[in-house]
């Protein structure tokens, strides 16, 4: 096994109310008429009352360049990144130097070097840590690179593995389309980044600042959904990354879920009952709601859920890093408790990880 040594969660600083960003935004999108009505009445339906955007909100009426954009993203992922990996390591503890692999997650933004070269040094990592950067797995890459870190360190139990997420959904939104998709993306998609730090079992048991045990990472699994490339993910243009979000997502949540769910469980001789915390992804009320269903949860058992994205919105793969981070915060899962950790990205893909409250000897 692993053990979670700390999460971080970062924000960019420029806060706003959803009706201040509908109406700055909409008209970019939309024009007069049914559709621009039917972007605000999306955005208002979004469940998302604040967002934290990566510029000041009156500078993306003049961001019309998909390079200019990713310079953005460049600029401002980093300077997140640096915040979130430095805190992570504080928190657990961790001196940079000590960390053997970073794995960087984004499908926001592109780089070669990749955001984590720049990282290695901010932090002061050591030149030979591992890198391991990601592009495409969407929502999904926080869940998907916390069972990724799980999965090196049960072969290698005396190091340390960072995760940072880097997500900037603002500067993605694309003008003059008003696609179903890109009116309800604009409206539910915010900013920000997070890192974990993990442990090996070697490593696990070294005492830290942190407040309150963190959970051990018990197994993982991922299930890509055959036939469903089409229902999400990016369409590339000239003018950056355009949206694709199918409405029959939440159906397949509805449809193969609670099967997943029970395979991740399986193994150990668990059933989802003997879950007392889920960790889900804050994908959006129609999401949320699918995996409720799916899985006869009650909507206490979403409800840090729907709070992380009624404070931030969607962050992409950062969102269930940051619901992971309000879990802990509020003492869960507790000492022998399990908890299921899980989100939805392209493909269409679940990845889902099994944690367990450490005990307190």
């Amino acid at each position: 096994m692993s053990r979670v040594l700390a999460v971080a969660p970062a924000l960019p600083p420029d806060v706003y109310p959803q009706q201040q960003i509908s109406d700055a935004i909409v008209p970019l999108v939309a024009p007069e008429g049914a559709r621009r009505r039917l972007a605000h009445r999306v955005h208002a339906a979004s469940g998302v009352a604040t967002r934290h955007l990566a510029l000041p909100i009156d500078e993306y009426a003049g961001l019309t360049s998909f390079g200019e954009a990713n310079a953005h993203f460049v600029r401002v992922g980093t300077d997140l990144a640096e915040r979130a990996g430095r805190e992570a390591l504080a928190a657990a503890g961790v001196a940079p130097g000590e960390v053997d692999l970073l794995f960087y997650t984004s499908v926001t933004g592109i780089g070669a070097p990749s955001l984590d070269a720049a990282l290695v040094d901010r932090l002061g990592m050591r030149p030979d840590v591992r890198r391991v950067p990601s592009f495409g797995l969407g929502c999904a890459g926080g869940a998907a690179g916390l069972a990724h870190l799980h999965d090196y360190l049960a072969g290698h139990s005396r190091q340390v593995a960072l995760l940072v997420s880097v997500e900037l959904c603002s500067l993605t939104f694309q003008r003059d389309d008003t696609s179903t998709a890109n009116l309800v993306s604009s409206g539910l998609f915010g900013d920000g980044a997070s890192a974990v730090v993990v442990g090996g079992d070697d490593v696990a048991a070294r005492p830290g600042p942190a407040l309150t045990p963190t959970p051990e990472v018990v197994g993982t699994r991922s299930h890509l959904y055959p036939g469903t490339a089409h229902a999400l993910g990016w369409d590339v243009r000239d003018t950056g990354f355009g949206i694709v979000l199918s409405p029959e997502l939440p159906e397949l949540l509805r449809a193969h879920l609670a099967g997943d769910v029970k395979d991740l469980l399986a193994p150990y001789g668990l059933t989802a009952d003997d879950v007392g915390t889920w960790v889900v992804h804050a994908g959006g009320p129609k999401v949320v709601d699918a995996v409720r269903d799916a899985l006869a949860l009650r909507e206490s058992a979403v409800a840090r859920t729907r709070a992380t994205l009624a404070a931030e919105g969607n962050l992409s793969s950062s969102s269930v890093l940051h619901v992971l981070a309000a879990t802990l915060d509020d003492g869960a899962p507790r000492p022998g408790e399990w908890a299921v950790l899980m989100a939805f990205g392209p493909g269409v893909a679940a990845e889902l990880v099994l944690l367990r409250g450490q005990e307190v000897s």
